[in-house]
């Protein structure tokens, strides 16, 4: 996170929390040149986490969570991908840098706490991160695919 940024008010509109969110994610993302694998597990903590706490928060007062959200994005693939069975996923655990997951957790954490963004916006902003994370590795053809820098196009 810049050290000169500050967390946004939870007074203030909601989509100026979730661009601070979304400004963070993409600059340590690049700055760090993030494997895909790495992003995706981050990601996919709090697409759970978020997901668990609005499921329960639905069913407590008898309403479900709009599919929109609740289902990962479609993502369009060419050709067949290749099956997880195919990577040997011992090996690519543990290359894993958990310092810097560890960090992008933490960023990522703190933002949507101390900003108070909704759950169901936060959300919806991972759910098209996931979006892309699933296209970048369907494109993977071997497990060293998994580990290029996430691919973030411009003005993401």
């Amino acid at each position: 996170m810049d050290e000169d940024a500050k967390i946004p008010r939870p007074d203030e509109p909601v989509e100026e929390r979730l661009l601070f969110l979304q400004e963070n994610m993409v600059n340590f993302v690049k700055q760090y040149s993030l494997p895909v694998v790495e992003v995706a597990l981050v990601v996919s903590k709090y697409i759970r986490v978020l997901l668990d706490s609005l499921e329960k928060a639905a069913a407590a007062s008898g309403e479900t969570v709009p599919e929109s959200i609740a289902q990962p994005w479609p993502v369009e693939v060419g050709g067949a991908a290749p099956t997880i069975d195919s990577f040997p996923l011992d090996k690519l655990l543990g290359t894993l840098d958990e310092d810097r997951m560890d960090i992008l957790d933490t960023m990522i954490r703190v933002i949507i706490n101390g900003a108070e963004i909704p759950f169901s916006s936060a959300l919806t902003l991972l759910r098209d991160w996931e979006m892309r994370i699933r296209s970048q590795m369907a494109e993977a053809t071997s497990p060293g695919h998994l580990f290029s820098p996430m691919d973030l196009p411009d003005g993401f």
